[in-house]
């Protein structure tokens, strides 16, 4: 069918923008072992971020990246910082944990409104650049080849820093266990400090991507949230790589499965592979 390739660049671009927030999501849900809901609102502060340098103070786009990038990092180190180290310092139960995410993602959902309020705003004042493929049966935009490059760059990134490195190898062994770590000489409330930095950035990243894709507002991180976690659990929770090969999964039975259903299904669709996955595979697929 003429279509499929179009659903091809489809599912690929989704399952890259997936991929962004199930990485950086397993990146801290691996040190921390809770389910931290503020990380989509984490990725909505990257985008107003990079809005009010390129909008309100008239900066360039890299100047924008770049704070949006920087903002979301370090309002999600500030939050560990305030809220999360205190609890863990107290040996908060999870599901502690869990509500307290809650109550951070409420209001940094609803700061955003007071600050930029809730209509959409856009990055690009511009329609992007499009590109065709076989024919004219396919077409791509500047944002998400970018989009699918950053993806692709991000996790060989981060699977080589895990692997190679000395930090990597602390984050393992925060991960795998977080007490024993600390016994041979580990600073584990540095390194996950570090974590949530690093992991935040990658979400405000997507957050940026999104906002020049089709635009910001500020209840935008909860749909992201759902689909990185569910990228997350397909995959393997708490694994880089699972989180990758679980996005585009996602991304292609999401717009695959909109071939012979209506388009309103799609959200179901991706709750529908959650389900099948939590009954028979529920470790994932790389765990």
């Amino acid at each position: 069918m003429d279509i499929v390739p179009q659903i091809i660049v489809n599912s690929i671009v989704a399952g890259s923008l997936y991929a962004l927030i199930a990485m950086s999501f397993n990146l801290i849900y691996g040190v921390t072992r809770f389910f931290n809901l503020a990380h989509g609102a984490i990725a909505a502060v990257g985008g107003y971020g990079a809005y009010a340098v390129l909008h309100l103070w008239n900066g360039s786009v890299f100047l924008a990246i770049l704070f949006g990038i920087l903002c979301a990092g370090i309002v999600a180190f500030s939050l560990d910082k305030i809220v999360y180290m205190p609890l863990r310092a107290r040996r908060a139960s999870q599901m502690v944990l869990l509500v307290a995410s809650l109550g951070v993602f409420t209001v940094m959902q609803a700061v955003l409104a007071i600050l930029f309020g809730s209509v959409f705003r856009s990055l690009s004042n511009k329609t992007p650049d499009t590109y065709a493929f076989f024919g004219t049966s396919g077409i791509i935009t500047e944002t998400h080849i970018f989009m699918i490059a950053i993806a692709i760059l991000v996790f060989a990134a981060l699977y080589f820093t895990l692997k190679a490195t000395s930090w990597g190898r602390a984050v393992r062994a925060i991960s795998d266990d977080s007490e024993v770590a600390k016994m041979v000489g580990i600073d584990t409330d540095a390194i996950t400090g570090q974590v949530f930095f690093a992991g935040s950035a990658i979400a405000g990243l997507a957050g940026i991507l999104v906002g020049f894709d089709t635009g910001l507002e500020p209840t935008m991180g909860l749909l992201l949230l759902l689909k990185g976690i569910i990228a997350a659990i397909v995959g393997g929770i708490g694994s880089v790589s699972g989180a990758f090969v679980g996005a585009f999964l996602l991304g292609f039975a999401e717009n695959f499965g909109i071939l012979y259903v209506a388009a309103e299904w799609k959200d179901a669709i991706a709750f529908g592979l959650l389900i099948v996955f939590l009954l028979w595979r529920p470790r994932g697929l790389i765990s």
